[in-house]
């Protein structure tokens, strides 16, 4: 889940916000001040039960971002990078770095997030018993402990990737040492809950509640897709688990092209021969850049002639690279974050060699031929 609005970071870490949540606090804002409100606190004019729902409503994505913090936390005190925060129209997410190495850091990290939110509910539950009697405090108080109590049971369900089902991962894991098992498990669970929550949205609209049972298909269905998903990702890092950027290069760089070839002579003498869609840019020994088919398509046909490599290169400066001995998972996140195929692999600052997304796929059919599909 992507970010489209950065807030800014906490503990050197991008938070952001999907576009997705400025509809769902608008939707939660004017229920909370259309009904919660004024059957709660019928005194209150329509102009201060709008000023309390946006607070209720600012109060509500806190206490989510506070959760996800919880699980943030947790890993960085486990050594585990977390890349960012991003609050979205289902909740928030941490994007954690790498899969944790042990089950019980896997249990600390999914427990993070529950402590918070039982924390924010109890202590917004003492509050309101404080100050029931003020109805500016007492009104946000009361909704936020509840809510904070439902989110944080909802999270509980056991399924994937609900911290409920990353707890069933880590027990599973534990007693059956199989991180796999484990993860097998809590995907079923995240499935059957995903599919009953599906099932539950459709007797809730043949019941007359179109709105209720419409959004908890829609959760049932997001569920369901970020299970397959979650699954597919904690799989491919299972497989490339301890592997390094060497065992997945190409060590040949050829072709490789100088800067001041044309980009005719490129594609008829070069690309087409070799079908190649990348190309380091190399005078000499020292290196120039990159260039791949995807910049030759910017450059208008009747400029091939005579516009040469060198000015619609990607110069070295610019470029992603990566050692030899990086890790596989943090050059192909490299790649990702770039959004681009293939990184340069130097050594004592002399290209060696490319990583391309082709190769790392290659490598994984290796090693599932071998029956070296990931760890135990």
């Amino acid at each position: 889940m992507n970010a489209s609005f950065q807030l800014g970071r906490i503990w050197g870490i991008p938070i952001g916000l999907h576009w997705s949540l400025l509809v769902v606090f608008a939707l939660l804002t004017s229920s909370l001040s259309a009904r919660y409100s004024p059957e709660q606190y019928p005194d209150l004019s329509p102009g201060a039960s709008l000023l309390l729902a946006v607070v209720t409503s600012v109060l509500f994505f806190v206490s989510i971002l506070l959760h996800e913090l919880g699980h943030t936390w947790v890993a960085l005190r486990n050594n585990i990078p977390v890349e960012g925060i991003t609050l979205f129209a289902l909740g928030g997410v941490a994007r954690i770095g790498e899969q944790a190495k042990t089950a019980g850091a896997e249990f600390r990290i999914a427990a993070g997030g529950p402590v918070v939110s039982l924390v924010l509910a109890a202590a917004f539950a003492v509050i309101w018993f404080l100050v029931r009697g003020v109805t500016f405090l007492a009104a946000p108080c009361l909704w936020l402990a509840g809510t904070n109590l439902a989110l944080l049971l909802f999270n509980l369900l056991p399924g994937y990737p609900l911290d409920g089902g990353r707890l069933l991962r880590a027990a599973v894991w534990h007693f059956t040492g199989s991180e796999r098992k484990g993860l097998r498990v809590a995907a079923i669970g995240g499935q059957l809950v995903a599919f009953g929550l599906m099932g539950l949205g459709a007797f809730w609209i043949l019941s007359g509640d179109f709105v209720s049972g419409l959004w908890l298909i829609f959760v049932g269905w997001f569920l369901q897709n970020t299970a397959v998903a979650e699954q597919a990702g904690s799989t491919l890092q299972a497989q490339l688990s301890g592997t390094t950027v060497a065992q997945a290069m190409v060590m040949e760089i050829e072709p490789r092209v100088p800067s001041r070839l044309k980009l005719r002579q490129l594609v008829d003498d070069v690309a087409l021969p070799s079908g190649q869609r990348y190309f380091l840019v190399i005078d000499g020994d020292e290196p120039r850049g990159l260039v791949t088919l995807r910049d030759l398509a910017k450059v208008p046909r009747e400029r091939w002639d005579w516009a040469s490599v060198g000015e619609v290169m990607v110069p070295w400066a610019q470029l992603q690279r990566v050692a030899p001995e990086t890790e596989l998972l943090t050059a192909l996140r490299l790649m990702d974050d770039a959004r681009i195929g293939q990184l340069p692999v130097v050594q004592n600052d002399r290209a060696i060699g490319l990583l391309t997304r082709e190769e790392i796929l290659h490598y994984l059919r290796l090693r599932a031929e071998v029956g070296l599909s990931g760890r135990p």
